[in-house]
């Protein structure tokens, strides 16, 4: 009998969730929860089988899941047709195979690597007047402006505002799953999407009047010439790229400094020697990763890990459980930052693995050598910390800490 039950909105999940992936691992892989309203996936094979199975789509408007389906309702009542737009995220080929191509080459790590000197200019003048100071908020001070600086960039829209973008940004996250423990959040998350694709028209509209040498306007090209883009589609795309492309490099920077801060002695061979920075992002996602869980549908009865899962059915595939897999990797819940052979699936598996990863390893790692060149003996300012509402993407709020200056 199974006694194990999954609830991410308990206080002490949301403080730990990986004591709950490992019991659900151990004793009920395939898990069934009510409170979802879907099907629970902790083991790291049945996890990288159903990412790489067409038979589980994307279009999670095809699931008969209970929030899904209001959400979709409340969508459509409230903000029209720019809400439910597809985007890369929630399609399936050919469609997403189109959407994706658009968009790739500015993501692809040759493109990616020319950043560098650039995004180490932006660490480098984001630190620098804090060092002085003995004290500052990873995330508030450097975690959130580092990457949202550098999209905000690609996509051609002022930094100026990036204070809205992460007002808009966090409330739209928090809706991530279901808000089935919060019925507040749906309506503000609505709220910003509407204001947020709002922001993206006028900025379309401007590209039309004068063109401009960045990704907006690539994408605006294509939906004019009528072969990718529809205009809904364009707005949505502009407005996952800005929340995706800011959102989990910030958590990722935020939940790694974190894991150093708990693990001291990884954190002092990382400060010791910079040059591990590389080794150390990749432990970092397996074992803090931003992202906790993805979805799918299933489009036909299809049996997991001995257990039939029906068409229409929600499957909450646990990325963060599967990273602490001990079939796949020794002593999974030690923090090693020169662990190899690290097969993680932080970055999903298959054709929605995440398009922007050289870009969200590229600012990781100059963020960590930045930081440990920087900031000598880095210690906890307090131990009251507080995650975000998601347990699709965890976040702390802010992450005081104090250093030698």
């Amino acid at each position: 009998m199974v006694t194990v039950q999954y609830n991410p909105s308990l206080p002490d999940v949301r403080a730990d969730p990986y004591p709950l992936y490992r019991r659900l691992r151990e004793e009920d892989p395939v898990h069934w929860s009510e409170l979802l309203d879907g099907w629970v996936l902790t083991r790291y094979d049945d996890v990288v089988a159903v990412l790489k199975d067409p038979r589980f789509s994307a279009d999670r408007r095809r699931s008969r899941n209970r929030y899904v389906q209001a959400q979709m309702a409340a969508e459509q009542e409230n903000t029209g047709g720019g809400a439910r737009a597809d985007t890369m995220l929630s399609t399936d080929p050919p469609g997403h195979t189109r959407m994706r191509l658009l968009v790739s080459k500015a993501f692809l790590p040759r493109a990616v690597e020319k950043l560098r000197p650039h995004i180490q200019e932006i660490a480098d003048e984001l630190l620098d007047p804090l060092r002085e100071r003995g004290h500052l908020d990873i995330l508030l001070d450097f975690a959130y402006p580092l990457p949202v600086i550098v999209i905000a960039e690609l996509l051609g829209v002022p930094t100026e505002d990036r204070a809205q973008f992460k007002r808009w940004s966090d409330d739209v996250v928090a809706t991530l799953g279901g808000t089935f423990d919060a019925p507040d959040l749906a309506e503000r998350g609505t709220q910003s999407w509407g204001e947020l694709s709002g922001y993206f028209r006028e900025a379309i509209a401007d590209r039309r009047r004068e063109p401009r040498d960045d990704l907006v306007n690539v994408l605006v090209a294509a939906a004019d010439r009528g072969d990718v883009l529809s205009e809904e589609q364009l707005v949505a795309t502009c407005a996952v790229m800005l929340i995706a492309g800011n959102e989990t490099t910030r958590n990722l920077i935020g939940n790694g400094m974190l894991a150093l801060l708990r693990n001291p002695d990884q954190l002092e061979k990382l400060w010791q020697d910079p040059s591990l920075a590389e080794s150390a992002v990749e432990e970092l996602l397996r074992y803090a990763g931003p992202v906790h869980c993805t979805a799918r549908v299933a489009t036909e009865d299809i049996e997991v890990g001995g257990k039939t899962v029906e068409k229409g059915q929600l499957v909450f595939i646990m990325v963060a459980a599967a990273n602490r897999d001990p079939a796949h990797f020794p002593e999974p819940d030690r923090l090693d930052i020169t662990r190899q052979k690290n097969h993680h699936v932080a970055f999903g598996f298959g054709i929605h693995s995440c398009l922007g990863q050289a870009l969200a390893r590229l600012e990781a790692r100059i963020a960590f050598d930045t930081l440990a060149r920087g900031i000598p003996n880095p210690r906890l300012a307090s131990d009251e910390l507080e995650w975000g509402p998601s347990f699709i993407l965890r976040g702390l709020k802010s992450l005081p800490i104090t250093f030698d200056a």
